[in-house]
C-alpha cells in the first residue's frame, strides 16, 4: 500500500469519535507494537515502508459501521478479525486479498 492510503487511513481514524485502537506488524522483524489510539502523530512514525499490516480494534457496533465506511471509501485491502479489522500494507504471493466492502 502506498503513503497516500496510509496517509488517507490515518487521518480518516483520528477523525472517528470515539478513536479506534491500532497496532501494526514490522514486515522485517514481525514485532507487532502494542496497542495505541493516537492516530495523527504517532501512526506514522516511522514511516509506513515496513508495515506489514495494521489491525483496529473495534469497541462497538458503532465504532465497526464507522470504520467499515470509512474501510470501503479509502479502498484498501481488508480482512475482518476477531478484533475489528486488519488492514494490509503488503500481500504475499497467493495470500487471498479482499477490498472493504
Amino acid at each position: 500500500m502506498n503513503n497516500t492510503k496510509w496517509d488517507e487511513l490515518r487521518l480518516a481514524m483520528y477523525e472517528l469519535e470515539p478513536t479506534p485502537a491500532w497496532r501494526t506488524k514490522c514486515l522485517e522483524n514481525e514485532y507487532v507494537t502494542p496497542w495505541d489510539c493516537e492516530w495523527y502523530y504517532h501512526f506514522r512514525e516511522g514511516g509506513y515502508e515496513i508495515t506489514e499490516w495494521v489491525e483496529i480494534r473495534i469497541e462497538s457496533n458503532d465504532q465497526k459501521d464507522c470504520v467499515l465506511t470509512e474501510l470501503i471509501r479509502i479502498h484498501v485491502p481488508v480482512e475482518k478479525i476477531t478484533e475489528g479489522f486488519r488492514v494490509y500494507g503488503y500481500i504475499w504471493l497467493g495470500q487471498p486479498l479482499e477490498y472493504a466492502k
